[in-house]
C-alpha cells in the first residue's frame, strides 16, 4: 500500500488534470476550481483509495471516485459558508466572499452534480452499491446540517443530540468514503460495513477534535480564526459537555455564550471551558471513538499491513492541529 502522502499527490493531480470551459461559464466555473485548489487534508478522497488499495490492490481504479468524494465535500462546505457567513477557509477567504453568495450556491450546486457523475466511474457490477452509499450519506449529510441549522434557535440541545447530529455530518462521510472504496476493492459486505464503521468513529472523532481546534488552536495553522463557534453561539461538543458536566456552571456557561461576539466573549467563554476541564474530556471523547475505529478495522479480514495503514490514519488525524 502507498504512504498518505502519496494517496493525496494522487489526488492532487487528478484536481490539476481537470479543465473547466472558460468565457461566459467562467462565473460559474471559477469558483468550483477555487474550492478544489484550496488543498487542505484530503483525509476522504485518501480513505476511499487506501480502502480500494487494501482489499483489491485497486486504488488507481479509486480515483476519480475519491476526486467525486472530495469535490461533494467542497460542495457542502460552499453552502456552509453562506448559511454561517464565514469569511475564511483554509486561510483564504471564502468562495461567497470572494465571488458572491449567488455564485458559492450555483458552483457548488454545479460540485454536486460532478461529484455523482465522478463517483459513478467504477465498474458496472459495483456501481449500484457504490451510488446507494453515495447517496445514502448525502441525505444523512443534509438531515445534519438541518439539525445543526435547528441547534442554533433550539432551547434545550443534549450531548445525545450533537452526537447525532455530528454523525449524519460529519462520520456519514468518511464512513461513506471509506465503504466505497471498499466496493471498489472487491470487499465482502461485512467487511465493507466493518469500514464504515471506522470511518464513523473517526468522523466523530474529527469532529469533536475540530471543535477543539476551533477554541483551542492557533489561528495560522488552524487556517481561520479561533473562537469562532463561539461567537457564532454555536452548541459545539465543547458547551454542551461543559453545561452535562456542570450543572452549577449552567446559568454562568449560557450568559457568556449570550454575549455580543467579540473578543470578550472569546475569553470570557474559553477561561470557563478552561476551569471545568473540557480540554480534558474532548481528550477522552476522541481516544473512546479512536477505539472504536480501529476495533472495526481489527475485525476485518484485511491484512495486518493494512490495518497498520488504518490506525496511522486514525492517529494522523486525532493528532492534527489543523
Amino acid at each position: 500500500m502507498k504512504t498518505i502522502a502519496e494517496y493525496r499527490a494522487d489526488l492532487e493531480s487528478a484536481v490539476k488534470e481537470l479543465s473547466w470551459p472558460e468565457g461566459m461559464l467562467d462565473s460559474l466555473y471559477q469558483p468550483v476550481a477555487y474550492a478544489l485548489s484550496a488543498g487542505g487534508k484530503r483525509i476522504r478522497p485518501v480513505l476511499t483509495m487506501m480502502a480500494a488499495d487494501a482489499f483489491g490492490g485497486a486504488a488507481g481504479k479509486a480515483v476519480r471516485p475519491a476526486l467525486g468524494i472530495e469535490t461533494f465535500h467542497n460542495f457542502t462546505l460552499l453552502h456552509d459558508d453562506v448559511m454561517d457567513n464565514s469569511d475564511m477557509r483554509r486561510g483564504r477567504p471564502t468562495v461567497h466572499r470572494k465571488y458572491g453568495s449567488n455564485a458559492a450556491i450555483l458552483s457548488g450546486d454545479t460540485m454536486l452534480t460532478l461529484a455523482t457523475q465522478w463517483v459513478c466511474e467504477v465498474e458496472p457490477d459495483r456501481l449500484r452499491s457504490v451510488l446507494d452509499a453515495f447517496n445514502d450519506m448525502a441525505i444523512k449529510i443534509y438531515e445534519g446540517q438541518a439539525l445543526d441549522m435547528a441547534f442554533e434557535t433550539a432551547e434545550t440541545v443534549s450531548l445525545a443530540d450533537y452526537l447525532e447530529m455530528i454523525s449524519c455530518k460529519t462520520g456519514a462521510l468518511l464512513g461513506a468514503a471509506a465503504t466505497i472504496g471498499a466496493i471498489i476493492g472487491g470487499a465482502s459486505a461485512e467487511d465493507a460495513a466493518r469500514l464504515y464503521d471506522y470511518g464513523m468513529a473517526v468522523g466523530l472523532a474529527f469532529q469533536i477534535q475540530d471543535d477543539w481546534l476551533d477554541t483551542f488552536g492557533d489561528s495560522a495553522t488552524f487556517g481561520k480564526p479561533i473562537g469562532g463557534d463561539i461567537n457564532n453561539s454555536k452548541k459545539t461538543y465543547l458547551y454542551l459537555h461543559a453545561l452535562e458536566s456542570s450543572p452549577a456552571m449552567e446559568e454562568a456557561l449560557r450568559a457568556a455564550m449570550a454575549m455580543a461576539p467579540g473578543e470578550s466573549k472569546v475569553k470570557t467563554v474559553t477561561r470557563l471551558y478552561e476551569k471545568l476541564g473540557v480540554k480534558e474530556g474532548c481528550s477522552k471523547a476522541v481516544a473512546h471513538y479512536s477505539s472504536q475505529a480501529m476495533a472495526a478495522v481489527k475485525a476485518t479480514s484485511l491484512s495486518d499491513e493494512a490495518k497498520d495503514a488504518f490506525r496511522h490514519l486514525a492517529e494522523k488525524l486525532v493528532g492534527r492541529k489543523k
